[in-house]
């Protein structure tokens, strides 16, 4: 079925049919761009966006787990880059207050200016040079029996 008016003559409508498409394959170029960057860059800003939420809640939840007082050491790294080291004095729904353990400073902090929370309760360093060193003394003995029961046969 021809769309074309019968009044238009075959130079007419052959540079209508080029101009058309020219213009279509311009058109569809954009909107392939157009949709292919919506679909990669659309998962990124959800991601961004939920990650602060997450975020939120995963710093509430350590605060929390990391409980109130002498003990609970912590290192806290804010999104500004800065850190701040202390134990956690108080815990409220919007905000917690770490003291600091030399000056016994009390810093206000929001949970949402809240990179990451570190807990300072144990030497991590030191309890990874034990465990490698007991493994290092665990391959040694079983080296040394095994060259033991090959030279016995």
């Amino acid at each position: 079925m021809d769309l074309w008016p019968f009044h238009c003559t075959e130079a007419e409508r052959a540079a209508a049919e080029t101009t058309i498409n020219s213009f279509s394959k311009y058109q569809m170029r954009k909107i392939s761009w157009f949709l292919c960057l919506s679909i990669i860059l659309l998962p990124i800003a959800q991601v961004a966006a939920g990650q602060r939420i997450n975020n939120f809640d995963h710093v509430k939840k350590s605060v929390a787990r990391l409980g109130v007082g002498s003990k609970a050491k912590a290192t806290v790294t804010l999104n500004d880059g800065s850190k701040v080291k202390g134990y956690i004095y108080n815990s409220a729904d919007d905000d917690f207050v770490i003291r600091d353990r030399k000056t016994d400073a009390l810093t206000t902090i929001r949970y949402a200016d809240v990179k990451s929370v570190a807990d300072n309760r144990g030497h991590h360093n030191a309890k990874l040079v034990l465990i490698l060193v007991g493994i290092g003394a665990a391959v040694t003995v079983a080296a040394v029996f095994g060259s033991i029961l090959a030279n016995e046969r």
